[in-house]
Parts: structure tokens; C-alpha cells; sequence
């Protein structure tokens, strides 16, 4: 199983870090060792002073595909969740400046909260998803995937011409403006239509 994730797929997003808009989707992978389930602990790593939180809608792929056409790809998965891509944006932002890669920063362990997947089927309009993150019971971040610069069969198409996508693997489909840094003690909680999906405490 791989986690693959798409960065800058919002155009606000993209304005708050002050980084430039692709031409086409911007690829990074996490490990399998991120991932952290519903209600587990995040343990703030020691390495950082600086984790941000990014929510993202989350796509399982139920079939193995490669070269995957645009058309088809709807087929190729069968159901989402949310998740949080946490990015030590401090070390990011060093690899950034040297134009190094960002596995650092955006792959160390428990960096990939998901939550549990539901049926696709139950939303009318997967490019019409409302979805939002509350810190400690406030709004940190609220999207919609309309505003995405590339839906999730685009991207399932992009990637499946570098990778085999097997039966498992989990894409993150990029995060809304409005990242921020988390403490311990906070507590996160993602909603996918106003249903709360994923919860879990910053230790």
C-alpha cells in the first residue's frame, strides 16, 4: 500500500504559501508508517517547532490501474474519507530554499491521520463535497472540491502514468487556504458534509 498526495490543488492555498501555480499536479508520496487511524494520538516529533495542519478529502483505489484514461477513471476507486497531511513546515521550508525533496517534512511517522472510508455513493456530487477542519471547536480550514485545480479523476489519470495504483493505495487530494500550526493539546476534527469523519488529540 502507498499514499500517494497532490500539493498546491487550490488556488487559495497556493497564494498563502506564496508559491507559484502548476501546469499540471504536483506529486509527493508518504509511507506506509504515517498513516495514523481515527481517534489514535499524534505525537508532536521532536525535530520540528512547526507543524502545520493541511485537511484533505481521501480517495482508496479499489482496483489495480496504470495509464489509467481520464474517462475511466471514476471506476478505479469506490470510496473516500478525510485525512490530515501534517507538513513540519519548517523543514519544508529549508529543503525548499536548497531544492531539495520534501520526504522530510512531509513523511515522518503519524504524518498521514485518515479516517474511515464510506461509500462514494452516498454524496450526489463528488466534485461539489463540502469538507472542513476544526481545531479545538473552531473552523481552521473549509473547502469545497470544486475548488480544486484538478479533480479527482484528473488526478487519478496523472498519476496512473508514472504508477501502478494497486487495490489500497490512498490518495490525498490536496488542502484549502487557511493551514496553520497545531500544539499539543489541541484537538482536530475533520467533517466531510458537516458529518464528523476523523478526531483525534495533538500529544
Amino acid at each position: 500500500m502507498k499514499i500517494i498526495a497532490i500539493g498546491r490543488n487550490y488556488a487559495e492555498h497556493i497564494k498563502e504559501l506564496n508559491n507559484e501555480r502548476p501546469d499540471e499536479p504536483v506529486i509527493f508520496t508518504k509511507p506506509e508508517t504515517a498513516i495514523l487511524r481515527d481517534g489514535e494520538p499524534f505525537f508532536y516529533p521532536d525535530f520540528s517547532n512547526d507543524i502545520h495542519h493541511e485537511v484533505e478529502i481521501i480517495v482508496k483505489i479499489s482496483k489495480m490501474g496504470k495509464n489509467i484514461e481520464d474517462k475511466f477513471a471514476h471506476k478505479y476507486y469506490d470510496e473516500i474519507g478525510i485525512g490530515i497531511d501534517f507538513t513540519a513546515r519548517d523543514i519544508q521550508s529549508k529543503l525548499k530554499s536548497k531544492g531539495l525533496p520534501w520526504d522530510l517534512a512531509k513523511g515522518f511517522n503519524g504524518s498521514a491521520p485518515i479516517s474511515s472510508f464510506v461509500p462514494k455513493t452516498k454524496y450526489a456530487d463528488l466534485k461539489d463535497l463540502n469538507f472542513h477542519l476544526d481545531v479545538n471547536g473552531e473552523i481552521r480550514q473549509q473547502g469545497n472540491t470544486s475548488m480544486m485545480l484538478y479533480p479527482i479523476d484528473t488526478i487519478i489519470a496523472f498519476i496512473s502514468k508514472y504508477f501502478t495504483l494497486k487495490t489500497g493505495d490512498i490518495i490525498f487530494t490536496g488542502t484549502p487556504a487557511g493551514v496553520g500550526p497545531v500544539k499539543i493539546g489541541d484537538k482536530l476534527s475533520a467533517f466531510v458534509e458537516g458529518e464528523k469523519m476523523l478526531e483525534f488529540e495533538v500529544k
